[in-house]
């Protein structure tokens, strides 16, 4: 992610804020740098990360007991209503491998969904500082799913990959991934 040094500077001041309070949870790093990109327009979330108030509310609670209150973004962002059938499927797909215990199963779930709604790189659209956050997410919350990953493929087309196949669809015409002409497409770099 790349920010102007006022923009970085107003990140981190967020992102250091939150920690104070965290809770000492392995999630509560990650929500911290998608709750800062979020109050600093960076990334495709939505309205409370794409959580309803409460569950947000409850969320922000878990994670940062300490935390007075929590600041709301200037610039409010919604969910494409039209595309949410699909989110449906990503649901029980995510449910189905979701691997880290207590409160989280759901808000995980529903935080990464709103971000596939995003256009750019997932852990752009979640609003993380990098493919590793998410790749660290992806493994600690979704590690039969995260485990299936294995050359490395960009997690939005895996994640709608993985999809496809459950349904019996495959809308790639390669034989495999590394004759696709497509291959860059699909596992070149995200930084």
């Amino acid at each position: 992610m790349t920010l102007m040094p006022d923009a970085t500077s107003l990140l981190q001041t967020h992102y250091n804020h939150l920690m104070q309070h965290r809770r000492g949870d392995s999630n509560d790093d990650l929500i911290a740098k998608m709750y800062a990109s979020w109050l600093c327009g960076q990334g495709a979330m939505p309205l409370n990360l794409g959580l309803p108030l409460d569950v947000f509310n409850s969320m922000m609670a878990y994670h940062f007991p300490t935390l007075p209150h929590f600041s709301r973004p200037s610039q409010l962002r919604h969910l494409d209503v039209g595309r949410l059938p699909e989110l449906d499927d990503l649901r029980t797909l995510l449910h189905q491998s979701h691997s880290h215990p207590g409160p989280d199963v759901g808000w995980m779930v529903e935080i990464l969904c709103a971000g596939c709604m995003g256009s750019d790189h997932l852990w752009q659209d979640l609003g993380l500082w990098s493919r590793k956050d998410l790749s660290r997410l992806m493994l600690d919350n979704f590690k039969p799913l995260a485990a299936l990953n294995t050359n490395d493929m960009k997690w939005k087309k895996f994640l709608y990959k993985q999809m496809c196949e459950g349904e019996g669809i495959y809308v790639c015409r390669s034989p495999s991934c590394e004759v696709c002409v497509d291959y860059q497409a699909c596992f070149g770099p995200e930084e």
